[in-house]
């Protein structure tokens, strides 16, 4: 049987703020980078032994 899921700490103080800062700035990949990850996620995919 499985272990429960633990509760996800809070953040607080400087870890918070930075935290914040970090999701205001976010980097935005490109399309050719998402077509790159997509291509290798596709051939991960197809050398793979079990079921999606």
């Amino acid at each position: 049987m499985a272990r429960p899921i633990a509760e996800t700490p809070v953040l607080r103080g400087k870890d918070a703020a930075l935290f914040r800062e970090r999701m205001k700035n976010v980097k935005k990949i490109s399309d050719e980078e998402r077509k790159k990850m997509n291509e290798s996620f596709e051939y991960i995919k197809s050398i793979s032994n079990f079921k999606w």
